[in-house]
This record gives C-alpha cells, structure tokens and sequence, in this order.
C-alpha cells in the first residue's frame, strides 16, 4: 500500500511539475518575444512529453530497460486505442490532409523503425534482440528531421489558434521552471522505484507495468489535452495533439533512453511492437472508412475494445 500510494504520489509530483515548467518556460519565452508558433512546437510540446522522458531517463540509468521500451510502447497503444477511442467516441475526429498523409504515416513509420532496429534475431540472426547506442542516435536523427519539418510547415500554415500563456514575471517564472524541474525528477524517481517494487510484490515484470500503469500514469497530460479539446469541438489539436506524442516518444525519448543505455528486447516486448505498428496501421485505414476522412464513433469503441483485450492480455 505504502508503494501504491508513492507511485499515486510521483504521477501527481510530476505532471504538476510538467505543468508548471511548461507555464513558466511559455511565459519567459513570450516575454523575450518567441514566436508563439515555436512555443508551441517546442516548449508545449516537449511539456506534454516530459513525464515520459524523466520515466524512461531514470528508468535506463537504473538498468530498467524493460520498463524503458514498455513505457514508449504502452504510451502510444494507449495514445492510439485508448485516448482516441475515448476522444472519438466523445465527438467525431475530422482528420487533416498534412495529418493523413505525412504524420500519421510517419508516426506508423516510427514503430516500424522499432522493430526493424530491435528485431536483430529474426532480421541479423544476432544472438540478442538490442536496440543500441548507433540505433538511438539514428531515432534522434530521425526526430531531428520531424521537428524541422514542423517548422517549415507551420511558417507557411496560417495561425488558426494563438496559444494562451501564464503572465508570470521574470523571477516567477525561473522560479517555476526550478520548481517544475524538480518535480519532474522527484515523480520521475518516485514512479520508477515504487513501479519496480510493486512489479516485484505482486509477481508482474518490469514490462508489463511500464506498459500499463505507468505508461498510462505517464500519458494523463495527453488524455487531458485531447478529452478538452474535443469537448470545445477543437478536434485537430486532439488527434495532432496523440499522433505528434507518438513520435516524440519512438524517436526522442526511445533515443535519448537507448543513447543513456542500450536495450535489450524480449521475445514479449516484439509482440508489444507489434501491437503499437497494428494500431498506427488501424488509424490509418479507419480515417478512409465511413464518411469523408475523420475517426467516428464506431471506430473508437472499437480502438478502446481492443485496448481492454489488450490490457487483460497483458494481466492474465
């Protein structure tokens, strides 16, 4: 219990201090005259992503690399099947053309990526599935390449929504992002230690709880987003909001994790990568189903059914 009660703890400590970073780091930036456009695509974006960068950081240099690759995977199956089942079933997901064809392709493309650079068995006859030092570097260099291309493409896209920033002084604000950053390694080590012991209490692997619990603890920033923005009927930043987390996860922070230490892949964890290719493979195919392009109702029941049948799979 007092484990569980840590782990509710470190969630808690590090999406406030997510928030609070991501707040203050917005309001310093506007006041030295950012460009609204770049604190979104940086500032907001790598805030949204940071639960699950500290995870995985403190995770890889305790030698947790199960806990690394589960918490990215379980992270976008549940960003894929269960956030935006959750946000389609709420209201429909009109999908835009950038989106259908260059995003959401690209984020299918990153699981792919996973598996061919951790498939070294089936793929190199290597005695050792791994995802090395070389084979991050290349995810960075990967992730190098999308965040330019979101530059480019939003120089030349009209503004269509101004992102609301905190109106802190200076002295505030370093203040918060001290505090933010404190509290994203307090929750961060909090989750990971008592994850740990909690997998060794009750009989489950390192895998299986970063892919479930703490995965989804890591993913609330995202299913908050996504669940308000459907809500105000602002479907575009809900369903950008899931397939722009899923690739910072695969090519940021799997490779800044394998970069800090190399990871070794079970047998399970493929079936795992499977499992993320399968459900970037069904979002793609259910937006040209039905009408026009967009992820209905019916389709995310679907996406959350199969989430629980995952879920149970993975418990049982």
């Amino acid at each position: 219990m007092i484990e569980i009660l840590l782990l509710i703890v470190g969630f808690v400590v590090l999406i406030f201090g997510a928030v609070k970073l991501v707040d203050a780091a917005s309001s310093l930036a506007a006041k030295f005259g950012v460009p609204n456009m770049v604190i979104g695509l940086t500032i907001v974006a790598f805030g949204t992503s940071a639960p699950e960068m500290v995870v995985n950081i403190f995770a890889a240099t305790s030698g947790n690399t199960e806990m690394v690759l589960g918490n990215v995977l379980g992270s976008n199956i549940f960003n894929v099947l269960g956030i935006l089942g959750i946000s389609a079933i709420i209201y429909p997901l009109s999908v835009k053309t950038n989106t259908t064809w260059i995003e959401i392709p690209l984020s299918l493309l990153a699981g792919i990526c996973v598996f061919v650079v951790g498939a070294d068995i089936l793929l190199d006859n290597n005695p050792t599935n791994i995802i090395s030092r070389s084979d991050a570097i290349m995810l960075l260099f990967f992730f190098l390449i999308f965040l330019v291309y979101n530059l480019m493409i939003s120089k030349g896209a009209p503004v269509e929504e101004e992102i609301k920033t905190e109106e802190y002084s200076t002295g505030k604000a370093v203040l918060f992002i001290v505090l933010g950053l404190a509290g994203l390694i307090i929750g961060g080590r909090l989750i990971v230690t008592s994850a740990v012991s909690i997998a060794e209490a009750i009989g489950l692997s390192e895998r299986v709880i970063g892919l479930t619990v703490v995965s989804i603890g890591t993913s609330l920033p995202e299913l908050a987003t996504s669940i308000i923005a459907v809500r105000k009927r602002n479907v575009d930043i809900a369903i950008g909001n899931v397939v722009g987390s899923n690739i910072f996860n695969i090519f940021l922070i799997l490779g800044v994790s394998g970069s800090i230490m190399p990871l070794t892949i079970s047998g399970s964890s493929l079936f795992d990568i499977l499992v993320n290719i399968l459900a970037g493979f069904l979002l793609f195919i259910f937006i040209f189903t039905g009408k026009g392009r967009q992820l209905e109702r019916w389709e995310g029941i679907v996406f959350v059914s199969l989430y629980v049948a995952y879920l149970v799979y993975l418990i049982a």
